[in-house]
């Protein structure tokens, strides 16, 4: 078979594809991680300032975490070996789910493998055909896909924008509508690090009996009291119909959750498809999660930190002549419009021992690719000046800094 051929009739669209991808520059080629999570860590083969994880509050290599997974692999082994819905339920997930009520302050709490499992095992449980789920223009991924799952209507409103969801209610919701309508947010939004504007559409929830949803896995741990989130920053306990969550950023772990009423969750215990289907987060990382929430319970103290770097870096930046964009929160955007400069940029910075990744389409408009900073809790002033110095030095080389 000649190289580079796939010998499979009908998947020449595959090597046309990667043609396109590579001709715009939008290739996803990954660096490979050497050590733990940290404010440095090794990439391939270098020591580099570590702009790119989600490890905001510095919980992915904390002792009191890696002790409680050695503790839980000792006691429980290294897998659950069932779905939780058959016998893969264990005490340490109940554990969890009882701590994470407790922290959001809800009645109950169903946990799941990963932030992505739980929007697709909450969304298709509690809308379908005959329903029409309203959803901001820049949702993540994994709503996306839990609607489509769903099979219910999908309408689009354009991004943190009331006004237009208001207008769509109005259309596709009309007096005699007999299906149920769903409104899905993101609290934190991803790549632009701004906020959804929740007590609104709380608001426009109640008006039009809808069942609103948000998913707030970059607000866990960096909104609110503590990090407990956006409903918490808000001040509209109550008014959520279900948050979700994930354990793999602020948390430092990996997994998800979806909080609520009892009634909300027990009805996701009987029909969420993950739950049902998939066999249950691992032992080890359960009681890493369970010791992530004690140690925010214990003290306030690494969020402070979070945003007090969030806004020394931003300000640093800012000032510097750096276009931030319009975020609110330690997701830092630095703004550079296309793919290709994005790429160089981020190149140039790796050069220069800081890791920072470029973002382009399709995870971002055409046009709007970045440089998307995350800050987090464990870097030092020192660290931040050297980066926002390598910033600088990049900029003035490809003129993006005058």
């Amino acid at each position: 078979m000649e190289q580079g051929k796939t010998g499979i009739s009908g998947l020449q669209f595959i090597l046309d594809e990667r043609k396109r991808l590579e001709k715009g520059n939008l290739l996803v080629s990954p660096r490979t991680l050497e050590s733990a999570q940290g404010a440095w860590i090794d990439v391939d083969g270098r020591r580099v300032l570590n702009l790119a994880s989600n490890n905001y509050l510095g919980l992915a290599n904390h002792p009191r975490l890696k002790e409680a997974a050695r503790e839980a692999v000792d006691a429980f082994g290294v897998g659950p070996a069932a779905v939780r819905s058959i016998a893969g339920t264990m005490s340490l997930h109940l554990e969890l789910e009882r701590k994470l009520a407790r922290f959001k302050k809800v009645e109950a709490v169903l946990s799941f493998q990963s932030g992505f499992n739980a929007n697709i095992a909450v969304i298709p449980a509690l809308a379908g055909r005959n329903d029409v789920i309203f959803s901001d223009a820049l949702n993540h991924a994994s709503i996306i896909d839990g609607c489509r799952l769903s099979g219910a209507a999908v309408v689009r409103y354009d991004h943190c924008s009331p006004e237009s969801l208001e207008g769509k209610l109005r259309e596709h919701c009309p007096d005699g509508f007999s299906g149920r309508a769903m409104i899905v947010t993101d609290g934190v939004f991803s790549m632009d690090g701004d906020i959804a504007p929740l007590p609104r559409l709380a608001g426009l929830a109640e008006k039009h009996r809808a069942i609103l949803m948000v998913d707030d896995a970059h607000g866990e741990g960096v909104l609110g009291r503590g990090g407990r989130g956006v409903v918490d920053h808000f001040n509209l306990h109550g008014r959520i119909a279900v948050e979700v969550g994930t354990l793999s950023k602020a948390f430092g772990v990996v997994g998800g959750f979806a909080a609520g009423s009892r009634v909300v969750v027990d009805h996701l215990r009987q029909k969420a498809r993950p739950y049902l289907f998939s066999s249950a987060a691992t032992p080890a990382d359960t009681a890493a999660c369970c010791a992530a929430v004690d140690e925010l319970e214990s003290s306030e103290a690494l969020v402070r930190g979070l945003w007090a770097n969030t806004l020394y870096f931003r300000e640093k930046m800012q000032a510097a002549g750096f276009d931030t964009g319009g975020s609110e929160t330690p997701i830092v955007p630095v703004m550079l419009g296309e793919a290709e400069t994005a790429q160089v940029f981020s190149r140039l910075l790796f050069e220069r021992d800081v890791f920072a990744v470029a973002i382009g389409f399709p995870t971002v408009p055409m046009g709007r690719a970045r440089i998307r900073v995350m800050i987090s809790a464990t870097h030092s002033r020192k660290d931040l000046d050297y980066g926002v110095e390598r910033f600088c030095e990049v900029g003035r080389e490809l003129k993006v800094l005058l």
